[in-house]
């Protein structure tokens, strides 16, 4: 019943319109009933856009809230800001000041056995900055970042390291006045992998380090306390 569950979940969200990178929380679900709250730095260094867009860079602080549904899914929120910089081919960049922020995603555990984990998710984030006023026109943005990903991990006393793939997009909507429009990442670069590894300073008390290559150049790090 759990694995018809897994498929129906993932499956679900393949086929809907909005299936389309955000940091993936690590290998490390709470029980159900139970909470993982945290803090979180999000560095986006480098991500290239469709065409002669050029690239978006982003700097994000979170809280992060997750909640165990059952000990094998978990619904995990986060709240906080960010910031926004799209810089074209040709042309000037765009700078956006931090503003407001937040993400919601869920997390699968496939596999559990002899401190070897395997972990699906899917993460959301979107990131809404300050509007600008360039030449007297009013610019907009919005960053919307998407990712699907799967985590092995095994745990090595107070360290687990994993690693993983992932395939993420991350859209620059822009508005110019009233006019809207909605720039894609570069789709030749949506599949991506990951690095990361939890340090356990105590059983409910750990740090959390991952990176992200390929589709994009970023950092997340966090700290993170079980309840």
């Amino acid at each position: 019943m759990r694995y018809l569950c897994n498929i129906s979940v993932i499956l679900a969200i393949f086929l809907s319109n909005q299936a389309m990178a955000a940091p993936a929380y690590g290998p490390y679900l709470p029980e159900r009933n139970q909470f993982h709250i945290g803090v979180q730095s999000y560095t986006v260094f480098e991500r290239k856009l469709y065409r002669d867009q050029g690239e978006m860079h982003s700097q994000q602080q979170f809280l992060l809230i997750s909640y165990g549904i059952t000990d094998w899914l978990s619904l995990d929120l986060k709240g906080g800001s960010g910031d926004n910089e799209q810089k074209p081919d040709n042309g000037n960049a765009l700078r956006y000041e931090t503003y407001m922020g937040g993400g919601y995603g869920f997390r699968i555990k496939m596999v559990e056995k002899n401190d070897t984990r395997a972990i699906f998710g899917f993460q959301h984030i979107s990131i809404h900055p300050h509007h600008i006023s360039v030449d007297g026109v009013k610019h907009k943005a919005v960053s919307d970042d998407w990712q699907f990903s799967f985590l092995l991990s095994h745990r090595f006393g107070k360290l687990e390291p994993y690693a993983g793939t992932r395939w993420s997009r991350m859209d620059y909507i822009h508005w110019v006045d009233t006019v809207r429009d909605r720039v894609k990442s570069d789709p030749d670069r949506s599949v991506g992998a990951l690095l990361g590894f939890n340090y356990y300073l105590k059983d409910n008390i750990w740090l959390n380090l991952e990176g992200s290559a390929i589709d994009s150049e970023a950092l997340a790090a966090g700290i993170n306390f079980h309840f």
